[in-house]
């Protein structure tokens, strides 16, 4: 059977894509700053090595044959999935591949190091050379898919997401964040806050961190905590890779970080088991995996029941001593504090969604050649003053520099931030309706039935459906920004 033929193959494109991502993550956490070019070459050859085998020609015709097998309901929605993921994978030749992934490694190896020094002039070369290599890839990706090149980017993170749906979202909600910043700014001015009093060692944020992803649900025999230089969930499903990064002064950035990488993870390891070899059977995009990792940072982590239950976590962690006559209210004026900033990843729910907004901008006339990657700092300048007030000519290291993304060549990526910002507020509202006792339960610690939910209609989903369809089968609508401002004027407003 031809079907059984595209299972086969399935199998061993999860094992190349296993050794990728293991590799991966080791780069990130472990590997010695002199292992970076021989690393990028293995990574290289690996996803060349994957191309080929997944582009052969004979697999269109196991395609077009198994369409006339007598196939499951389940099958039928494999096949179209793994037909759209072919079809994706053929629009690039396995040499554009190699040479987009040894640049692009190489570029993010450099962004580590210039972006420490401040240096746009240095790095400024290798970002040119990865905006030429990605507005290559949108060329051949718009020709083979018949889209727009930005949406054929986007394609590739969020199936079924197109900018011309996106934009007028996103101009809504930033008329709408524009005003309320000030306002949420001035409804805080007055609120106190309790000194955190540091030194808080490593060891004791990493056991916090360690019992707070076990709660939630995290499975330790399939995944592990490591520390790297910007927060991210990898790996596999049966190995998920999560890290944070440490400050001894203070401690919520790492536990926020955790607990947002957390969401991620929990969505590779609910992912269905018996389909992992099948496109089919991974994440729905990362749109919905934001959603996901937000769900656990903004609708659990940012609520007075989630830090009832874990206040006296912290205290047992952290030392009694270390918050003195601490009470939730106290944690939720740290973690809620609303404050312009220059970096995304610092950023709070508020001022974030004008950080995406901004690169969502940028990136659409980049990948057009409407702007150039000289004249990308007095741009990123101009929008970040207009939406936040903030300056950053001077200052491309908090600019333009600041993200990993760009560097890495992931054009169509930073929309799926806010878009999950949204899904989660969208998400939280169907489960609150279905749940009555949600906020009792969390605040007893008990996350049984917001993973059964989130399990039921997005996790055991999988790629079955595309984003836009997915959100609406699981909440009952199309994604819509009312849900996430309404969320914002309740917390903040």
């Amino acid at each position: 059977m031809s079907y059984a033929q595209l299972e086969a193959l399935g199998r061993k494109l999860e094992a190349v894509d296993h050794a990728i991502a293991i590799l991966s993550a080791d780069e990130a956490t472990n590997m010695p700053v002199g292992g970076g070019e021989k690393r990028a070459e293995a990574v290289a050859h690996l996803a060349g090595l994957r191309h080929e085998t997944f582009t052969a020609p004979e697999i269109a015709d196991w395609l077009d044959a198994a369409k006339s097998e007598d196939l499951s309901a389940e099958q039928k929605l494999s096949l179209a999935e793994f037909e759209r993921v072919y079809t994706n994978a053929t629009c690039l030749p396995a040499d554009f591949v190699r040479e987009q992934t040894r640049t692009n490694m190489r570029s993010e190896q450099l962004w580590r190091d210039l972006r420490a020094k401040n240096d746009w002039a240095g790095f400024a070369p290798a970002l040119e050379s990865v905006v030429a290599l990605a507005r290559e890839e949108a060329a051949m990706r718009a020709d083979k898919l018949g889209l727009a090149p930005y949406d054929a980017m986007m394609e590739q993170y969020d199936p079924g997401n197109r900018a011309a749906e996106i934009a007028p979202i996103f101009d809504q909600l930033k008329t709408f964040l524009v005003d309320f910043v000030p306002e949420a700014l001035e409804n805080q001015a007055d609120l106190p806050l309790k000194p955190v009093t540091g030194p808080f060692a490593i060891e004791d944020q990493r056991a916090l961190g360690l019992a707070m992803m076990a709660a939630l649900g995290f499975d330790f025999t399939h995944g592990r905590l490591d520390v790297s230089h910007h927060p991210f969930c990898g790996g596999v499903p049966t190995d998920v890779r999560m890290t944070t990064r440490y400050r001894t002064d203070e401690f919520l950035t790492a536990l926020m970080g955790i607990l947002h990488e957390t969401g991620h993870a929990l969505y590779e390891q609910g992912l269905p088991r018996d389909l992992s070899h099948m496109p089919v059977g991974k994440a729905r995009g990362m749109a919905i995996h934001e959603s996901q990792s937000l769900f656990v940072e903004q609708q659990l982590a940012r609520t007075e029941p989630f830090w009832h239950w874990a206040l006296p976590h912290l205290q047992e962690h952290l030392g009694a001593d270390a918050l003195p006559g601490w009470m939730a209210q106290d944690v939720l004026a740290r973690v809620n504090m609303v404050e312009r900033g220059f970096i995304r990843v610092d950023a709070d729910e508020v001022t974030y969604p004008l950080h995406i907004i901004l690169r969502f901008e940028i990136e659409q006339d980049l990948i057009s050649g409407a702007l150039s990657v000289v004249d990308l700092p007095e741009v990123w300048d101009a929008k970040m003053e207009a939406y936040l007030g903030l300056k950053t000519i001077d200052n491309p290291a908090d600019g333009p520099m600041q993200d990993v993304h760009w560097p890495a060549g992931a054009f169509g990526y930073f929309p799926s931030y806010t878009l999950g910002a949204m899904m989660a507020a969208q998400q939280w509202a169907a489960i609150e309706k279905a749940h009555p006792s949600l906020n009792d339960d969390i605040a007893r610690g008990d996350f049984h039935a917001v993973n059964a939910w989130r399990s039921e209609h997005i996790w055991q989903q999988a790629s079955r459906y595309s984003t836009p369809e997915l959100l609406t089968r699981a909440t009952g609508a199309p994604l819509d920004p009312q849900f996430f401002i309404a969320h914002l004027k309740k917390r903040y407003g």
